[in-house]
């Protein structure tokens, strides 16, 4: 498997969600939220991407000079559960090495706002997860959002498909904020230095 991390290759960030209005405000698609606000700091408009199942935006982050880094930005628009498909569409069109791919993506055994980033491992029952590592194997990278357990008996597919909380929407900014920070610290200052800042 391709973990290479050419520094020349292109970055392809993956928010992972579920297309159509109706998903928009879920917790499961806080991996969108993520990639919109992204979009907006590099001044780009999604856009479908070609032949892939999946809008895109093309941009830079980082300062002028070496640590500025090339970004696709990607939400793919097959359902959270086909993700895999059309991330791999545009890692193949893009040369991304897999190493470069990072998946932003909802987490339940992590409490709401909590980051965690990663490289590698398994899915933990996330099925957008599970599609990509089945399209290209699991050394991705990924921002993990915690979004915490359903209460009492509530199972996790009504939960993941509700809408955030009144209580959890007056934060819900300011963590969408700090999930794109690490995005950024990640692809312009490495894994471990972004650990440090933001595995709190």
């Amino acid at each position: 498997m391709d973990v290479t991390t050419d520094a020349a290759a292109p970055w392809l960030i993956v928010g992972l969600g579920n297309p159509g209005p109706e998903y928009a405000g879920n917790r499961h698609n806080v991996g969108f939220m993520v990639a919109d606000l992204l979009a907006d700091r590099v001044g780009g408009r999604f856009k479908r991407a070609g032949r892939a199942q999946a809008q895109v935006v093309e941009g830079r982050i980082g300062p002028p000079g070496p640590l500025n880094r090339r970004v696709v930005l990607a939400k793919p628009m097959s359902y959270m559960n086909l993700s895999g498909g059309p991330v791999n569409a545009l890692r193949d069109f893009y040369k991304v090495p897999v190493g470069h791919v990072v998946a932003v993506h909802d987490e339940l055994d992590i409490d709401y706002g909590v980051l965690r980033l990663k490289l590698g491992g398994g899915d933990n029952g996330h099925n957008g997860l599970k599609s990509m590592t089945k399209a290209f194997g699991a050394e991705y990278h990924r921002v993990r959002f915690g979004i915490g357990r359903p209460p009492g008996r509530m199972p996790v597919a009504d939960f993941v498909l509700k809408a955030f909380s009144s209580a959890e929407r007056k934060e819900l900014d300011y963590f969408v904020d700090r999930a794109a920070d690490a995005v950024e610290a990640l692809v312009i200052e490495g894994l471990e230095r972004a650990q440090s800042t933001y595995n709190s």
